[in-house]
């Protein structure tokens, strides 16, 4: 007769469970779920003593107000071992929540921490409201169904690429459609926007500010002549000038902070351009412009300094180089990358090329690619965009004309 094998574990009266053993293992099916619970407890010893033992990196933005402790992991320092490291979706998982939640996992539903981890679906479950969630919920990510090993790779190229990364080569690239490829960069370009924007530019004891504005478009003699003739049926305007079918783009950078603030403006007139920059930028602060007329009267609560662009361009430090410098980096990513930019598109533009000018590497703030990809990936959580929101078809944004 065949025998059957008895578990050897005891029971808690010190006696022999006495029960038939599992197939291959000596384990009894009542005896099973204990030795699962020892070993996800030793599971989780060993990932706290790892957190505990992790390093601690602060970036030290350019930016004095605000400054990010991030929990840094092994992290990849090329594109080449980025790809390698996130071809995982476990380390997807793991570096994203290490990132979104510091002090561990948290219900994103009823903030309750400690939940436990189904490993089956890479998922957690709140032990208070019993909901399951993934890393992905209340995230960039969320509701997407494109794998992490793909959304990552894709913000690593989008943070580092000087010249912005087009959805044709980003849909080649990871292999997904076109339409997909441009849905990504647009959710990717809300995580660079920045969120603290509370602080006004400039001081008394600050640096000062550089104001100017530029114009964003095609070139009316490059139209197709149908192109033209729609133009001046909607604007009811001849476009006799290179500026009538283009959209307007102010912009401010403070010098002691290299900081940037561009947004789209509707035209460029006194009280447009002043009330943004008194939106913007601290009373008392020195501002240096050009000769346009819009920017007259501010001596009144600002150190106004003019440099007439049609005599000289620098006049010791009164100068706008810096902010142009911004305007040749920015038309040179949406000329050579993307070339035909939507204006109701355009602030999420300008909100790639601001994260990286103001986190590219200097002499005071070295950083490097895994910094960049690093700040950007912390800052996943709680944006979101649909695509209903992103095509102005629920309501959230406004149609407008293309230029």
């Amino acid at each position: 007769m065949r025998r059957v094998r008895l578990c050897q574990h005891t029971k808690d009266d010190g006696k022999l469970c006495g029960s038939p053993a599992m197939r291959r293992k000596n384990y009894c099916y009542f005896h099973l779920e204990a030795v699962r619970r020892r070993r996800r407890l030793a599971l989780m010893a060993r990932t706290r003593r790892l957190l505990a033992e992790a390093k601690l990196v602060i970036i030290d933005l350019t930016n004095p107000y605000f400054s990010g402790i991030i929990r840094y992991m092994e992290a990849p320092r090329t594109l080449q071992q980025a790809i390698q490291y996130f071809a995982d979706e476990q380390v997807c998982i793991d570096a994203v929540a290490s990132l979104r939640w510091p002090d561990g996992p948290e219900c994103p539903h009823c903030f309750v921490k400690e939940p436990y981890y189904l490993a089956a679906q890479k998922r957690w479950k709140c032990r208070s409201c019993r909901k399951q969630f993934s890393v992905k919920v209340k995230s960039i990510f969320e509701d997407s169904p494109v794998s992490l090993c793909k959304w990552l790779p894709a913000l690593w190229l989008l943070v580092n690429a000087k010249n912005g990364v087009s959805s044709y080569e980003l849909h080649r690239a990871l292999g997904v459609s076109q339409k997909t490829a441009w849905f990504m960069l647009h959710r990717l370009r809300l995580v660079m926007k920045r969120r603290d924007l509370a602080f006004k530019l400039g001081g008394n004891d600050a640096g000062p500010v550089e104001v100017d504005e530029t114009f964003v478009g095609g070139r009316v003699q490059n139209m197709h002549k149908s192109k033209r003739v729609k133009l001046q049926r909607i604007r009811g305007q001849q476009l006799e000038t290179n500026h009538l079918n283009k959209t307007i783009v102010m912009g401010m950078l403070d010098r002691e902070l290299r900081q940037v603030r561009a947004m789209v403006i509707p035209n460029t007139k006194r009280e447009t351009l002043q009330n943004q920059i008194l939106g913007e930028i601290k009373y008392g602060s020195t501002v240096f412009t050009d000769e346009h007329v819009g920017y007259d009267k501010l001596r009144d609560k600002y150190v106004h300094e003019i440099v007439t662009h049609t005599e000289e361009y620098v006049r010791g430090q009164v100068h706008t180089n810096g902010i142009e410098n911004f305007w040749s980096l920015f038309k040179r990513m949406v000329r050579g990358t993307y070339v035909a930019v939507e204006p109701f598109h355009l602030d999420r533009y300008l909100d790639e090329q601001i994260f990286r000018f103001e986190n590219r590497a200097t002499k005071d703030n070295p950083l490097n690619d895994a910094d960049r990809f690093v700040l950007a990936l912390a800052q996943v959580a709680n944006r979101r965009l649909t695509f209903a929101e992103l095509t102005g078809k629920s309501g959230s944004q406004t149609e407008a004309e293309p230029f």
